[in-house]
This record gives structure tokens, sequence and C-alpha cells, in this order.
């Protein structure tokens, strides 16, 4: 891996580590409404940090995402959908960067 996609690919790791942190409080605390607090605010933060260290078009990218409507009558599965969008796309981010013929 060269050197300048390192920090790259180190700030999206720590955003895919931060939104399950999310998930993972609204399950213990069984607050939805917080998580889908903090989901957002965790988007503004990232879509920046994103924006600002990777480029303006992969921030747009986060900050332009607005996940479907879920109907499952589950908050929690909802709010569990909406994050794994923002999982995804995060994820979809870091294989861009990453250099041909590097694993995972």
């Amino acid at each position: 891996m060269s050197d300048g996609a390192k920090p790259a690919l180190d700030i999206l790791e720590q955003q895919i580590k931060e939104l399950d942190a999310i998930l993972a409080q609204a399950s213990q605390d069984l607050n939805t409404v917080a998580g889908k607090e903090r989901v957002t605010k965790w988007k503004a933060r990232a879509a920046a940090l994103i924006g600002q260290h990777l480029g303006p078009n992969y921030g747009s990218r986060l900050s332009d995402m607005n996940p479907g409507p879920s109907f499952t009558n589950d908050l929690l599965e909802e709010l569990s959908d909406e994050v794994e969008s923002y999982r995804e796309c995060l994820h979809a981010m870091r294989k861009e960067l990453q250099p041909k013929g590097a694993g995972s």
C-alpha cells in the first residue's frame, strides 16, 4: 500500500468504527431516537472529514446519501439498515482507494 493511501484508509476505518459504536450504544440503551440523532451528527462530521482528507467528491457521496424508508415496525432494525447503508458506502470508498492487487 502506498504511503498516501494509508491515512485515507485509516480515516475510513475510523469512521466505520464510530458508526458501529453508535449502533452498539443504541442497541444497548434501547434508544433508537438518540441513536438516529448520533448517526445524523456523525454523518455531518464524517462527510466533512472525508471531504477534507479524501476530496470533495468522496465527502459529497456520503453527505448526499439518503437511505430510503424502512417499514419494518422495528426501530432498531431501521436504524441498523441506515447504518449499514453508510457502512457500505465507506467500504466502497475504501475499496476504491486500495492499491490494485492489495488484499481485502
